[in-house]
């Protein structure tokens, strides 16, 4: 199961809309959701207004997006309250800056505006080896080549341990797609701040399953019952 499976199933089968979707870049995730409340913030969209035209024909629901094209801090900050005063996010991609800090703001800045029976799917949570793992920096050095995760993982140890009101879980597919509801946790970690700041990769990888509370795909189907 990929991100964008995950998405039309919840969108189909639990009839979630209100779509917002940080990190958007080329739009390949994006412009396939049909929903007729779609807001794309990204600081810099990899695409022009003849390609969005174009994505019409492909996807009629396309004609409902609304784009932010700057940061993600500067979005919630400036034009949240008003984009979602009336319809709640019941369903976000959080898919923008792989680094923990900036992740960690995304999910707590979107979770002040998701319905209770919202969902947050967050990738790049697994990274599979200490390359994919590295900073932005490291990336930056070979060219922006091979897959790039960084240390979003982390965040998933943050939310497990700060906070009480949410459940989050990671499933094993698409480079660890993190879920993250207002449900009561399964379980919970307790680790300190300054712990979750030095662990290093060959930490988290000696402890993946149980930091990241890692599933199977098909878990999913029974979490939600679809």
């Amino acid at each position: 199961m990929d991100r964008i499976t995950l998405i039309n199933e919840l969108m189909t089968k639990k009839k979630l809309t209100n779509y917002l979707e940080i990190g958007v870049f080329n739009g390949r995730v994006f412009f396939r959701v049909k929903s007729t409340f779609k807001v794309a913030v990204d600081p810099f969209f990899a695409f022009d207004s003849l390609r969005k035209i174009g994505k019409l024909f492909i996807n009629p629901y396309n004609f409902f997006n609304r784009f932010f094209e700057k940061k993600s801090d500067d979005f919630f900050a400036q034009d949240a309250d008003r984009v979602f005063d009336n319809k709640k996010v019941q369903l976000s991609l959080i898919d923008g800056m792989h680094e923990y800090r900036y992740a960690l703001r995304d999910v707590e800045n979107t979770l002040k505006y998701l319905s209770d029976d919202g969902v947050i799917i967050m990738h790049d949570c697994n990274p599979v080896t200490k390359e994919e793992a590295g900073t932005f920096e490291e990336w930056k050095a070979k060219e922006f080549k091979g897959q790039w995760n960084g240390d979003v993982w982390k965040t998933i140890l943050h939310l497990r341990t700060f906070r009480d009101d949410i459940d989050v879980f990671v499933l094993d597919c698409d480079q660890g797609l993190g879920i993250v509801t207002k449900r009561k946790p399964e379980s919970r970690l307790s680790f300190t701040q300054a712990q979750i700041d030095q662990f290093t990769y060959e930490d988290f990888d000696k402890n993946r399953a149980a930091w990241i509370n890692l599933k199977q795909p098909d878990y999913i189907k029974g979490y939600f019952n679809l």
